[in-house]
């Protein structure tokens, strides 16, 4: 075979293998396929140095990693508000329309799997990243390439980043756990957990033989000019990549349901399992109108499908201790399969929850489970009983640490600081991705230190040394030292991350923003009055920093000494014509609306998506429409950019 014909002979294995994965609609026979394939790898084996490099003898794996390293995303790959309703979806619709009017809405299945970033540069897969916490995931490039549905090269210059869901088909999935269990291997509990395990094998052999799916559902950075989200992805879809087998453009709340109720009736078709539908705002300059919150973009949302519900059976109530100290019973049910998911422990809240459905230990009870919402109880099958039930009784000591307990009524709470199931619980949440990001102090890991009092608080975690490691089960050099880097690496962070790091009830990542803002290391002396003057803070939020810093003071104190947070500093704006003032931007500008959006908002501006009476100026590119419009019919200031840039 000659260099030329290898090269014919590569397109033509992957115009056969295109036509069997993506468009299922095979074109050669396997035999030809496989025929063609060996004469295609003796080629490569006697010449490597002319192997290509989107060679589908690439997808077979081999390459065996010791860890994963992480990778940062181009754009923040972001989560999804959920709803459940047809009112839930209705309120989502006309918040949308109060703030950019009407709109068209492109919707399509929310498949179960495992979110997967794909970098390409100049034509050339380059990187594979999981969603992470959003910004930063792990590097799984050698396992994506094992998967057929994922193009090694396309025709795109530049960069692109293209999200999608990594799936394992319903039949393949059965075939995957019945070669497990030939194996003596665990069974895997559902396909989307497969499809996270197979994308986490550190060697790419064993990926490539676990016949992974990408569908691609969105984009990162890219420079494609279509003016809408389906028309992106449809240049997507041909560039070589798998179409859902659903999916439409929806105007009115009564053809998304008709939508919505028709993926629940091919739910049993569908080869792949899915949880709902996503609903996009398809206009994309109406998406950067919309813009995000702290957590999810305004301009999409995931409609979950229905709870499936099952009966089973209450064994028994089991306590855990949170590590805000509050008691939380947990039911401990006869293994049901829910969904593909095997169902042992259905959440109660608390004893008022137990009382008011009247159960008992040994009811039959009615438990759903949507989505990724925890499974819980929402009947109890009182008429099934036989008199074997025992009454469940509201407890008096920890069952950690044999405390007595403050009951409160509804929440019932451990005070002893000490107790190990809190200690173990707030070191968790310290350390989880989006608090303090320590990376390999996983639950396991905590409790093995705790039980072995390695440590016993957050402190302990900064006294650790390779000696307390050293011989321990599972810690090996390495780990040892990955873990105290990791754990020296989180010294110097902000402020605002140590603050929701700490547990405190209701403080989370936006109100530890504001609190580090307005109080810096002085957090620990502030009053019920500093804190509620806070834009966004309640009593109820003051109320618990202000007890956790009564009682913890000197510890938190001593963290800050520890740690040596970086303090944020307000940066107070220059006087500027836009300085407190409410801009609109629309239309289309010389640089996008977010950069012009960062810089307004540095000028000490609040940039709205909507125009009102309250609109101070509204910006305006080309081709700007409706907001134009009603700025100049509230007598509202305009401002070309050109404008805008010369008051500046």
């Amino acid at each position: 075979m000659t260099s030329k014909q290898y090269q014919e002979q590569i397109e033509i294995l992957k115009k056969w293998a295109h036509a069997y994965y993506v468009d299922d609609n095979p074109i050669a026979t396997d035999e030809e396929y496989d025929k063609l394939y060996h004469e295609v790898l003796d080629f490569e084996t006697a010449n490597p140095s002319e192997v290509v490099e989107d060679s589908p003898t690439k997808r077979v794996g081999g390459v065996v990693r010791d860890e994963f390293s992480k990778a940062k995303h181009i754009k923040r790959m972001w989560s999804m508000e959920d709803v459940f309703t047809t009112e839930e979806v209705q309120e989502w619709l006309d918040r949308v329309k109060k703030n950019v009017g009407e709109c068209t809405y492109f919707c399509e299945p929310k498949f179960d799997g495992a979110s997967m970033n794909l970098l390409y540069e100049d034509g050339k897969l380059v990187r594979a990243i999981t969603r992470g916490d959003g910004v930063i995931g792990e590097e799984v490039t050698d396992n994506v390439r094992t998967i057929r549905s994922v193009p090694l090269s396309i025709e795109y210059k530049g960069q692109i980043e293209i999200r999608g869901e990594v799936v394992i088909r319903k039949d393949d999935f059965e075939i995957i756990n019945r070669e497990r269990l030939d194996e003596n291997e665990q069974p895997f509990a559902n396909p989307r957990n497969a499809a996270a395990g197979s994308l986490r094998q550190l060697d790419s052999s064993i990926t490539a033989k676990r016949r992974l799916v990408f569908y691609p559902w969105g984009l990162g950075e890219n420079t494609l000019t279509q003016r809408r989200l389906s028309e992106k992805m449809d240049y997507v879809y041909n560039l070589g990549f798998l179409e859902p087998p659903h999916a439409q453009e929806c105007n009115t709340i009564e053809e998304i349901e008709a939508f919505y109720h028709k993926l629940i009736s091919l739910r049993g078709e569908i080869p792949m399992m899915m949880d709902g539908m996503v609903i996009k705002v398809d206009e994309v300059s109406l998406q950067e109108d919309l813009g995000y919150t702290v957590k999810v973009p305004k301009w999409m949302c995931a409609y979950k499908f229905p709870a499936v519900e099952k009966v089973t059976r209450v064994n028994a109530i089991t306590l855990q201790v949170g590590r805000t100290g509050v008691i939380t019973p947990v039911a401990e049910v006869e293994p049901v399969d829910v969904d593909g998911a095997m169902i042992a422990r259905a959440t109660l809240h608390n004893f008022d929850e137990i009382e008011r459905k009247g159960l008992m230990v040994g009811d039959s009870v009615i438990l759903i489970r949507s989505g990724d919402v925890i499974p819980k109880i929402t009947k109890v099958l009182s008429d099934r009983r036989n008199g074997s039930e025992q009454e469940i009784t509201r407890p008096t000591e920890c069952p950690t640490c044999s405390t007595e307990l403050l009951d409160e009524g509804t929440l019932i709470k451990c005070q002893n600081l000490d107790c190990p199931d809190r200690v173990v619980n707030s070191i968790i949440h310290f350390a989880k991705k989006g608090s303090m990001n320590i990376d390999g102090l996983g639950s396991k890991i905590v409790e093995i230190l705790v039980k072995e009092e390695k440590i016993t608080d957050l402190l302990g975690l900064y006294h650790l040394k390779f000696e307390d490691l050293e011989g321990m089960e599972g810690f090996k050099q390495k780990r040892i030292q990955n873990l105290l880097d990791a754990i020296a690496n989180t010294k110097g962070a902000p402020l605002h991350r140590l603050i929701s790091a700490m547990g405190i009830e209701h403080i989370g990542e936006v109100a530890g923003k504001s609190l580090a803002l307005e109080f810096g290391l002085g957090i620990v002396d502030a009053t019920l009055e500093e804190v509620v003057a806070i834009d966004g803070i309640g009593e109820e939020m003051a109320n618990s920093l202000l007890e956790f810093m009564r009682v913890n003071k000197e510890e938190v104190l001593k963290l800050f000494e520890v740690v040596q947070p970086t303090v944020e500093e307000k940066v107070e704006a220059v006087e500027n014509p836009f300085k407190d003032k409410t801009v609109v931007l629309t239309g289309t500008m010389s640089v996008s609306r977010g950069v012009i959006k960062e810089m307004l908002e540095k000028l000490g501006a609040k940039v709205s998506g909507s125009v009102s009476k309250k609109t101070d100026f509204l910006v305006y590119g080309e081709e700007a429409g409706s907001k134009l419009t009603k700025a100049e019919g509230l007598g509202v200031s305009t401002l070309t950019e050109d404008e805008m840039r010369a008051m500046i």
